[in-house]
């Protein structure tokens, strides 16, 4: 294998032939895909290893004292054999990549090998095509990061470490002096934690990006520019913290640390600088003097990184590893953004010659990237996606005629879960002419308690039992999203009119397996859970809303917020994504207010798999875009809406309350404001049985169309596959 190596003699650069490292118990034989240069670090080792030796010497005075020390203890010609030794050998550069797992050792459960991981560590994370990663030093990078995103975790831990020695508080004013590649992760990590960032370097265009990627002023600190914003920020008392990420021999970083900090503040040294404090100026103060040691609590523990023995959470809550999982976890939920700072990206061979730039300057650059041969294709550079087409399948079904129910229609229900026994049960419990006959759970006490809460006729857990029995009108699958598409199927073969909550299937497959049992059997009663569409305020608003002409605009805002830790909707690999689990609600809500299914889809996912924005464009032109997210405040509405279209406006939010903006000309009439505030949210649940139960016991048409259930199932399925080609797809009816 090949990898990158200098010899701190000569100063040479190499792309150097290597054995590939044996995958040892404790850790796994990693594949690079994208390694990190740190333009600070790896750069002084470059520029030192091109020095004379009195240059070296005077560079690191540490070494220095070691030499002088061997000298008086071994002599001077046996101390002279180990320094030259030591000098004239290759010793390797880089600690931070990201790769996939291609071997894992005895001993590591935790990942798999294909796994895509980001490493750390001067012995462990090196620029070359292979590195064995001990278990504390490597995290598994989360589902929709890119990979040249997770490379940065090793320096964003670094960062981090130098955040958490700060002790922010919300609303505090910060200074980072030094904007290179760590201080401009600082500068994102103290914004998301709610402080206020002035920056300090002498490069105006380091201080622009620091800017744009939200600090609050930045400028040279040599000007009045920094001293004048902090004086505005903090009512001249002085920033609360000071992070040191400068490097270079000056001291003037520390200088105005002092100068800038108010009584009793914070100074944090991540960055290697002079530090030669003014004592005057420091004790005056009282300033607190911090050292942020790497990457966090377990850095140059041998027992820690080595041997895996991890720290206790309830001593030692951040170590190495989770600061790495946790700035991964930043990246990949968007708080923080690393593509800008992404200056070159060069191909692992042009190593040596992208050093060189470098070092002459060249190359300026924040943040270079080594792109490694087998991922070429990987980066936002690539060529364009391809368009994607998806079909929509097409119903073939010739209906038999519908079983007319006796009174009272009687009912079945398979799972008694949260959502069936608040939102379901408790209306057909009281409704007229409903008769609950049975419930079907895989438990016996869930069953005898929807039973004895509900009226149930019986209880038990043998479904071919229920769907076996005739006298039983409809079915309602309640259960886990995974089992939806078959137990869906199994109850339209058994001749079962079907109401199942959403979503109808988790993938294409699934969906044609509903499809195949519908044309199997002639039974086409089939009804999903998209309840909003029967909303009374939706349907009010709708109806003063009026018909319309033209193409309109909606927008669908979705605060879906965070799951409970636990939650078996974070089971992806068993339930499928979260969109796809809910997102049907929200794209059948669109299509009935404009009155059509959608023809493409296009989604991006600027934070990851959870945070979604989708675009659905429709026949006549139309357009809707929802917006389905996560990280919002819980105090915000959950759902607003709004629909534009020939000169009127409708408004939605969050169910409670509905309005209708209206041109000038429109009969004397401006606005139409829902009269009153309902006393609680309705979502339409009440108003959907009803259909559902009429359709049921009269035979009627069912209260939405298969074709239109089909096409939203369709169009919610597209979402995952345009996130994973980055195209958008069009959906094309079969016939």
């Amino acid at each position: 294998m090949k990898q990158v190596v200098q010899n701190y003699k000569s100063g040479e650069l190499t792309v150097l032939d290597v054995p590939v490292p044996g995958c040892k118990p404790g850790g796994v034989l990693v594949r690079s895909a994208f390694s990190l240069i740190s333009t600070g670090t790896e750069l002084m080792k470059v520029s030192e290893a091109g020095m004379s030796m009195l240059g070296k010497a005077r560079s690191r005075p540490d070494q220095v004292a070691k030499v002088m020390q061997s000298v008086a203890t071994n002599g001077v010609p046996a101390t002279y054999r180990k320094v030259m030794g030591k000098l004239d050998s290759y010793t390797p550069l880089g600690y931070s990549l990201c790769g996939v797992v291609e071997q894992v050792g005895a001993g590591i459960d935790d990942v798999k090998v294909g796994d895509l991981v980001a490493c750390a560590g001067n012995e462990h994370a090196l620029h070359a095509e292979l590195n064995w990663v001990p278990k504390n030093l490597y995290s598994s990078v989360p589902d929709g990061l890119a990979p040249q995103h997770a490379a940065f975790g090793t320096v964003g831990s670094i960062a981090l470490q130098g955040v958490r020695q700060g002790e922010p508080q919300l609303g505090e004013v910060a200074l980072v002096i030094g904007l290179g590649l760590i201080g401009q992760l600082v500068v994102q990590l103290l914004t998301a934690a709610g402080v206020r960032v002035v920056g300090a370097d002498p490069d105006p265009a380091r201080c622009e990006l620091a800017e744009r990627l939200g600090a609050a002023a930045c400028g040279d600190p040599a000007s009045t520019v920094v001293e004048n914003a902090v004086a505005e920020l903090t009512d001249g008392h002085g920033v609360d913290q000071v992070y040191l990420a400068a490097g270079g021999g000056s001291n003037q970083p520390v200088e105005l640390a002092a100068k800038l900090c108010r009584d009793r503040g914070r100074v944090v040294d991540i960055g290697k600088c002079r530090l030669d404090l003014p004592w005057n100026a420091y004790y005056e103060k009282e300033l607190d003097v911090r050292f942020s040691r790497s990457y966090g609590p377990g850095r140059y523990d041998p027992s820690y990184e080595l041997e895996g023995r991890d720290y206790p959470i309830g001593y030692v809550r951040w170590t190495e590893r989770r600061n790495l999982a946790c700035f991964l976890d930043l990246l990949a939920r968007g708080r923080v953004d690393v593509d800008p700072l992404i200056s070159h990206i060069a191909d692992f061979d042009d190593a040596v010659e992208t050093y060189q730039r470098l070092k002459d300057g060249e190359l300026k650059a924040v943040a270079v990237l080594f792109r490694y041969p087998e991922h070429t294709a990987d980066v936002a550079e690539a060529a364009e996606p391809a368009a994607v087409s998806v079909a929509v399948p097409a119903v073939k079904v010739r209906p038999r005629a519908a079983r007319l129910a006796k009174s009272p229609v009687r009912l079945a229900f398979i799972g008694a879960g949260n959502y069936a026994t608040s939102m379901l049960l408790p209306h057909l419990a009281r409704r007229e002419g409903v008769e609950l006959s049975t419930v079907v759970t895989t438990t016996a006490l869930s069953a005898a308690n929807a039973q004895r809460k509900f009226g149930f006729a019986e209880a038990t857990t043998d479904l071919d039992a229920v769907l076996g029995d005739k006298s039983v009108d409809a079915v309602f699958v309640v259960t886990r999203h995974s089992s939806h598409a078959e137990l869906t199927r199994k109850a339209l073969l058994a001749g079962k009119t079907v109401f199942v909550e959403k979503p109808l299937a988790l993938t294409e497959d699934e969906l044609a397996g509903v499809l195949a049992a519908v044309e199997e059997s002639g039974n086409d009663r089939l009804q999903v859970g998209f309840n909003r569409r029967f909303a009374p305020l939706l349907h009010e608003a709708r109806e003063r809303f009026g018909a319309r002409t033209g193409p309109a605009n909606l927008r669908y805002l979705v605060n879906a917020g965070r799951l409970d830790h636990g939650s078996w909707y974070l089971q992806q690999g068993s339930e499928g994504s979260r969109f796809v689990g809910e997102g049907g609600h929200f794209i059948d809500t669109a299509s009935w207010l404009l009155d059509a299914d959608p023809v493409s889809v296009y989604a991006t996912a600027p934070s990851g798999n959870e945070d979604l924005q989708v675009a659905l464009r429709y026949p006549d032109g139309s357009t809707a875009t929802i917006s389905y997210v996560t990280s919002g405040p819980s105090g915000f509405p959950k759902e607003t809406l709004d629909l534009i279209a020939d000169g009127r406006a409708l408004r939605l939010d969050d169910f409670v309350r509905a309005s209708v903006y209206f041109e000038k000309s429109t009969a004397g009439q401006k606005r139409w404001v829902s009269s009153r505030l309902p006393k609680a949210r309705d979502k339409g649940q009440n108003a959907e049985l009803a259909a559902f139960v009429k359709a049921v016991r009269t035979g009627g048409p069912m209260p939405v169309p298969l074709e239109s259930l089909v096409a939203t199932t369709a169009a919610t399925l597209a979402v995952q596959t345009g996130l994973a080609s980055g195209a958008p797809v069009t959906l094309a009816r079969a016939r």
